[in-house]
């Protein structure tokens, strides 16, 4: 009985663990979420795969110089209610994405909504 209820208890323990861990994941606390930038770029990649669905776009700065944003997304069952599919983007296309960037500097956001070249909106 005494091994168990110990059995019992440590399952329990290692649950609660494995369900915090996975919350903090999924925190905004890298993301400036009082900020928002338009960003005008060109697909480089979109890849549709768990548990995030990421585009990669090339964005020309005012000196010329060219960045490849990351821009995460949710999942592919989540974000296809939005009306994104796995085919949504073609490299080469051009797009306007306003994204939540990181804190830090680096050419890294969340999307929060994408313009495709002919209105298009997501």
């Amino acid at each position: 009985m005494r091994n168990s209820l110990f059995g019992v208890l440590l399952t329990t323990a290692l649950a609660i663990v494995a369900s915090s861990s996975l919350l903090a994941h999924h925190g905004s606390a890298s993301f400036d979420t009082e900020k928002e930038l338009s960003l005008k770029g060109t697909v480089t990649e979109w890849l549709w795969a768990n548990p995030h669905c990421f585009l990669k776009i090339d964005v020309k700065d005012e000196s010329g110089t060219v960045r490849n944003w990351n821009l995460e997304l949710g999942n592919p069952t989540d974000i296809s209610t939005l009306g994104y599919r796995r085919n949504t983007f073609k490299v080469g296309e051009a797009v306007t994405v306003v994204t939540q960037p990181v804190k830090s500097g680096a050419p890294v956001g969340r999307i929060r909504s994408v313009t495709m070249a002919d209105g298009r909106k997501f």
